[in-house]
């Protein structure tokens, strides 16, 4: 039997937008076939924008797409529980775990503070790299200017990631990122806390998503080999654009699977249309209706080889109309 554990991780505070659902399809065809385990996660720890009842909604479509899987809420299985926040124990254990090897440490910093110590911007969303102002402290109490965060203390030296589609990458974490944030200060877990304890703890040997989080990548090995486990393989599929190359518009009619499910398009339009999107065919296959089981007989995975976006065909999405619910739920 395959040692292939793979996972698909939606996060319920939207519906999924056809950008997921391309990282659906991908992650479920890599996990056919290798003849493996297929499970779904559902990453809900940034209570303040779930969505009640999305989780439920996002498998429906799933489902509707003709996408399974062998585990997660619905299905159950022995890595359990497949939700996020019930699993807040072993975020715990895992703090506990770098605690004790001193990796961990308290930090108040603002980001202001940051940005006035650090040499440079960094390109990206999470501003630049931190300048271990409160990294000579540890955990030791003292008088905080705020509500503390705890940061990994980042080990210097480079780290590899051999990924399937996007090829070597090489980065030093501590002088590219920093001691990154464990846990917010709000005491809310960080994503890159939680995606790799909960990998790790479901055995997952290939970590399958969309190419916008090839960046966490390297944080994400660092941490698993500080927690004394193998880092997982990873394969970044093509980031889906519009048909301008611009990130998918939240608003735009059209960018959801449930759009295309209440306009009346069959489940087959999409997956053929997420076919030729990512390029996953030969041109003498281009067809207008698949099934994913049908695409896993044709499919050549080998064609997302380098390919870090791609772009929608004309006349998908409509940028005029907002969609109801917007599409802004994102995959880990």
């Amino acid at each position: 039997m395959s040692a292939h554990r793979g996972r698909f991780a939606p996060s319920p505070t939207g519906d999924l937008h056809l950008g997921c659902a391309a990282t659906a399809v991908v992650t479920w065809l890599v996990a056919r076939a290798a003849g493996g385990t297929l499970a779904l996660r559902i990453e809900d720890i940034d209570g303040p924008r779930v969505v009640a009842g999305m989780a439920e909604r996002q498998l429906d479509d799933l489902r509707w797409l003709g996408l399974d899987w062998d585990e997660g809420p619905d299905r159950g299985g022995e890595f359990g529980p497949y939700v996020q926040s019930q699993r807040f124990a072993l975020y715990e254990a895992a703090l506990a775990s770098l605690a004790q090897r001193d990796v961990v440490y308290w930090c108040d910093c603002s980001r202001a503070e940051i940005a006035r110590v650090a040499s440079a911007p960094h390109a990206g969303e999470e501003g630049p790299p931190y300048p271990g102002l409160c990294r000579s402290f540890g955990l030791e109490k003292r008088s905080w200017k705020r509500p503390p965060a705890l940061r990994l203390r980042v080990p210097p030296g480079e780290i590899t990631i051999e990924d399937r589609f996007q090829g070597k990458l090489v980065q030093d974490v501590a002088h590219a990122v920093g001691d990154f944030v464990l846990k917010r200060g709000d005491g809310v877990y960080a994503y890159q806390l939680a995606v790799v304890v909960d990998d790790l703890a479901m055995g997952i040997t290939e970590v399958v998503r969309g190419a916008d989080l090839l960046s966490s990548a390297p944080r994400q090995a660092v941490l698993a080999e500080l927690l004394g486990f193998a880092v997982p393989r990873f394969a970044h599929a093509p980031l889906v654009l519009s048909p301008d190359g611009s990130r998918l518009a939240k608003r735009a009619r059209g960018i959801t699977l449930r759009d295309h499910r209440e306009a009346g398009r069959a489940p087959e339009e999409i997956v053929a249309l997420l076919a030729r999107t990512l390029g996953l065919l030969d041109p003498g296959e281009l067809t207008e209706r698949l099934s994913p089981r049908e695409l896993r007989s044709l499919v050549r995975l080998d064609r997302l080889a380098g390919r870090r976006e791609v772009r929608l065909e004309p006349g998908i999405v409509e940028p005029d109309a907002p969609s109801p619910l917007g599409g802004n739920a994102r995959r880990r």
